[in-house]
């Protein structure tokens, strides 16, 4: 089974702007060939001149932010300032590992040896295959590629179908900063294509950003062909507000990370879970923000749009209160107005399915427990947050959310140091961070006798 070809279809007016033809089994073989041998001497390249590449990579990622800006706006609707931003925060990515990189591969002593001496190495696998969604074209591709080069692996990307000039944008930013042909190879793959790839020899591993059905599939093919996978999949985050002294602050950070990239996140605060006492005050906010925005971006897709909508519907239809928004454009764009809901019960969609979207989802609950309850009561475990006066409180609950990142009084920690991944079935395996140099490293131990 193959996908429709890759297009850029712009979801603010649903036309196609550009058509890509998928890659030949030729293309797919030249580009195994290519990966291979390019990772037979960009791993003796030493580190630190490794880095010298990839610092040129976050450079060129800051040099032009407005043009990959501009080309994610028209392929899956993200705000230009939000482009911008994220290609600033690639720049951060590349940058870490570049400079931070040669201390965390470096070797480690084993303490304690009676007689000879015993090191840990940290060297490189071998190729690895990309797959990559289109919420964020070029900040998922950094954070898997940019720890990847530095250890000395080289890199298949595949990205969505719908973002194939993001795709090849990041792809001239790594020839244009210096890296050999062949070290960074950007595919326009099939479905059939990318199991091709995940089973052939020359391949290291795979790592997926995107949902849960497609992690399972590229899981099972991997495991199949005992290779090592990471999988960052979907997120229901909670953002559980116990108390505060500004609630005007909190609902301002709520409504703005909820809203983020059209509500298109994985670690967005998809549950919002309130104390009764600040509910109502805390819904009115959000709905006033809703009510008082004139215009907003698409979401990626009108199918998105769609989806989105009769998720939002079905929960109405069984009850839920829909204070502001959820409207669907007539078509064929992908507009949905930012929507806030409440009243969602177990029998709805809303409650375990994933809104991937501008829906502000917001429950009531009568203690600490019974939040508790409801935040880990999710198949999912991405992330979570919570928000409390007296820090000492927040921190109890905190550490008790199943989720891979725990925050207190903030939505989210993020930046290029901190590690980012989930449990459950948000997936496995860390990127980021000191741990996103940890995944696909062939951790040798290295004995010399006396």
């Amino acid at each position: 089974m193959t996908s429709p070809s890759y297009q850029v279809l712009d979801p603010s007016t649903g036309d196609v702007v550009e058509s890509f033809d998928h890659a030949s089994d030729a293309d797919i073989e030249a580009a195994l060939t290519s990966s291979a041998a390019a990772y037979r001497s960009w791993r003796d390249v030493p580190i630190a001149e490794r880095a010298v590449v990839v610092k040129r990579v976050a450079a060129l990622f800051a040099e032009r932010a407005d043009e990959l800006a501009a080309i994610a706006t028209t392929e899956m609707g993200k705000p230009v300032p939000e482009g911008v931003e994220e290609a600033e925060f690639c720049q951060a990515i590349f940058d870490y590992f570049a400079d931070e990189g040669p201390t965390l591969a470096a070797d480690t002593e084993i303490k304690g040896i009676n007689g000879g001496k015993a090191i840990v190495q940290r060297l490189p696998v071998g190729p690895l295959l990309g797959v990559m969604p289109w919420n964020f074209p070029f900040y998922q591709i950094a954070r898997f590629a940019a720890p990847n080069l530095m250890l000395g692996n080289t890199i298949i990307l595949k990205h969505a179908e719908s973002v194939p000039r993001s795709a090849l944008a990041v792809e001239q930013i790594m020839k244009d900063a210096g890296l050999p042909d062949g070290a960074y190879v950007n595919v326009f793959a099939t479905f059939d294509q990318v199991e091709t790839i995940i089973a052939d020899p020359r391949v290291a591993g795979v790592s997926l950003t995107g949902s849960e059905r497609a992690g399972s599939v590229v899981a099972a093919i991997a495991g199949k062909n005992l290779k090592k996978c990471v999988l960052e999949l979907g997120g229901s985050d909670p953002m559980v507000v116990l108390d505060t002294d500004d609630l005007d602050a909190v609902a301002d950070a709520a409504w703005d990370y909820r809203m983020y990239n059209t509500g298109q996140a994985c670690n967005s605060n998809k549950r919002m879970i309130v104390m009764d006492d600040l509910f109502d005050d805390f819904v009115g906010k959000l709905t006033e923000k809703a009510l008082a925005l004139d215009s907003f971006s698409p979401l990626s897709s009108r199918k998105a749009a769609e989806t989105l909508a009769e998720q939002v519907q079905d929960a109405v239809d069984k009850g839920a209160t829909l204070h502001a928004g959820g409207v669907l454009s007539e078509g064929p764009d992908a507009h949905y107005s930012p929507a806030v809901l409440t009243g969602i019960t177990k029998d709805m969609r809303a409650y375990s399915e994933e809104l991937f979207g501008p829906v502000a989802v917001v429950y009531s609950v009568g203690s600490d427990d019974e939040a508790l309850e409801l935040a880990n009561d999710t198949a999912y475990g991405l992330g979570g947050s919570v928000f409390a006066v007296d820090e000492k409180r927040a921190r109890s609950l905190a550490e008790r959310l199943e989720v891979g990142m725990a925050n207190v009084n903030t939505t989210a920690g993020e930046g290029a140091e901190i590690p980012f991944g989930g449990v459950k079935r948000s997936g496995f395996g860390r990127e980021l961070g000191p741990l996103g140099m940890d995944e696909f490293v062939n951790k040798r131990m290295f004995y010399v006798a006396d």
